[in-house]
């Protein structure tokens, strides 16, 4: 394969700063965002603006040339502002993912310029409906000019601020999967915020439909090109919402202990900040954040492994690195799931029944924690990874949600 600049890493304190005054503007809207459930369209705008987007494009490309554990990093401070907005931007930075695993070429370079331009890419991928495990409803299909795209989504997380969609498809010709990248803006796509679930409610999920929608032969890609550890960098998305929401549990707590000023009677000092039973709830709290956001950086080295393996010439090493990809997001999973949920319930321990007004809207970090701990159960990741030490059975690489096979 040619080889071609690749993104290793850059200072990371020198990235971070590019951006912190940015996180600190979404941190301060966010509570106001959650109680109207207004869509954080001006955070996003200013995160495109800042090229947050192309931080893992190479630097040779107009990129930060970030590697994929200071991505993830990023993703976690961006959280801690507002755990929405990293899970709204999820399909985006997989799809970079993807294109930088792709072979260099003008293709290639397109993407990384329009990367680099402030363009985002949403998400397509769940049927809606009734549909059967392996079936894929939303079709391709060949034309004279090229393709055109027709059916529904769910769960189109990102879509309504995304210029492009990664649509996962299937070719109505020959049967192929595919992924269709779509303009968001043309007319024959619609977006609906109608995800109703109790957390992470300004993702901007919901549901997409495409109408005969138009696709040059470049823009449908064969679904057996996507890089191979995709599924974990999706997870770890997922787990830096979660450290995120842990990191700004462990803020408010702090805060709402040192501006206290009733205590209990039977408590055990005179200030709740001096209250030794109170201390120590928040140091769990503290430790267990720490826990959170240090496993979900170490499993994020397998994934730099495997990018990096992707332009080498060594297959087992590349294999090797995908397996450690899944394995050890699987892993961090299943305690960082418990870790956070539990964060996020202790936190009201410390504080007593004031804690729970909806003015402050600290409800707001269970709800996202739990909302995002739900996606992909974990209770089959530790399955996977129990199997594995067991047995060496190699992990699913993608997998589908949809109604039994053997039902009507």
């Amino acid at each position: 394969m040619t080889t071609s600049p690749l993104s290793v890493g850059t200072d990371y304190e020198t990235l971070a700063n590019r951006f912190r005054p940015l996180f600190r503007q979404i941190a301060a809207g966010n509570v106001e965002r959650e109680q109207g459930r207004d869509l954080p369209r001006e955070s996003i705008q200013i995160l495109k603006q800042a090229g947050f987007g192309a931080v893992r494009v190479p630097v040779e490309y107009g990129g930060a040339g970030a590697s994929v554990t200071q991505l993830f990093e990023l993703l976690i401070e961006l959280a801690e502002a507002d755990s929405n907005i990293p899970q709204a931007l999820r399909a985006h930075f997989a799809f970079v993912e993807d294109r930088l695993n792709a072979p260099p070429g003008p293709a290639r370079d397109a993407w990384f310029a329009r990367f680099v331009a402030g363009e985002l890419v949403g998400n397509g991928w769940t049927e809606v409906g009734s549909v059967k495990l392996g079936e894929v409803i939303t079709k391709v299909s060949p034309q004279a000019a090229g393709f055109v795209l027709n059916g529904a989504k769910y769960y189109s997380t990102g879509s309504i601020f995304a210029d492009w969609i990664d649509v996962y498809a299937r070719r109505s010709d020959n049967g192929a999967d595919v992924i269709a990248v779509v303009d968001a803006r043309h007319p024959g796509v619609t977006h609906s915020d109608d995800w109703d679930g109790f957390g992470q409610r300004t993702t901007g999920s919901g549901t997409s439909v495409y109408v005969d929608v138009p696709l040059t032969a470049e823009h449908v890609i064969p679904f057996e090109t996507r890089f191979k550890y995709q599924t974990a960098f999706y997870q770890l998305v997922l787990l830096a919402v979660l450290a995120g929401i842990g990191r700004a549990i462990e803020r408010d707590v702090t805060q709402e202990i040192r501006e206290r000023k009733r205590v209990f009677s039977h408590g055990n000092a005179d200030t709740a900040r001096g209250d030794a039973q109170i201390q120590q709830v928040v140091g769990q709290i503290s430790a267990q954040v720490y826990a959170a956001e240090a496993a979900t950086l170490r499993c994020a080295l397998p994934l730099q492994r495997a990018y990096v393996a992707r332009f080498g010439n060594d297959e087992a090493l590349e294999r090797q690195a995908n397996i450690d990809a899944e394995i050890e997001t699987a892993k961090a999973q299943v305690v960082i799931s418990e870790l956070i949920l539990r964060a996020a319930s202790d936190l009201f321990n410390a504080l007593g029944a004031s804690g729970v007004s909806v003015s402050k809207s600290l409800d707001r970090h269970w709800r996202n924690a739990r909302t995002a701990a739900s996606h992909n159960p974990w209770i089959y990741k530790a399955r996977i990874v129990g199997d594995w030490k067991i047995n060496g059975t190699e992990p699913l690489y993608v997998w589908q949600i949809g109604n039994n096979l053997k039902a009507g």
